[in-house]
């Protein structure tokens, strides 16, 4: 029984210790740098190691945008509960801070059925978003706005024209288009 115990207890912290790592990686590099090998080594584990916990690519970076997930969320929940404003500049600052975290989360067609079901938060957050603005319809266009802007200042867009998108225009835009 202690045998069973010790083992499920380093089965726990080899697949915390692989998803750890494929964060890191995910935020230094994006998740086009995550492979099985590179996360084993970052790890410290063999590179057959991952294949124990994760059997396709697909199912480990569903782990790791889980992660990514939980952290966005931990931010997003309370900052929607004071406002559109203040949860579009949560989420842009999310977006600022981890580029890599940022564009794998929103990757469904590329983490669908890997074993992370991720619209389970996402959903909740769009009826949050609703609720705030009132309307589904203003919801999603607000929403589409801001991640608009996060996508379009991640590959600087808005410094080829000109122009400057920084929290407080992220807040101009979400609040008006929530209204």
């Amino acid at each position: 029984m202690v045998a069973d115990q010790v083992d499920t207890v380093n089965v726990d912290t080899t697949r915390d210790r692989l998803v750890a790592a494929g964060v890191d990686i995910v935020d230094e590099s994006g998740h086009l740098e995550v492979g099985i090998r590179a996360v084993a080594a970052r790890a410290g584990v063999s590179h057959g190691a991952p294949r124990r916990y994760f059997p396709t690519l697909e199912s480990l970076l569903a782990a790791i945008a889980a992660t990514g997930v939980a952290d966005l969320d931990a931010v997003l929940r309370p900052a929607t509960r004071r406002g559109i404003g203040d949860a579009a500049v949560e989420y842009w600052r999310f977006a600022q801070r981890r580029p890599g975290m940022f564009a794998l989360i929103f990757r469904h067609d590329l983490l669908d059925g890997a074993g992370a079901d991720l619209r389970a938060t996402t959903g909740p957050w769009f009826h949050a978003i609703t609720a705030a603005a009132g309307d589904a319809d203003r919801a999603l266009t607000c929403w589409a706005a801001v991640h608009g802007l996060c996508v379009l200042a991640a590959t600087r867009v808005p410094d080829a024209v000109g122009v400057v998108v920084d929290e407080a225009a992220v807040r101009r835009v979400a609040e008006r288009l929530s209204r």
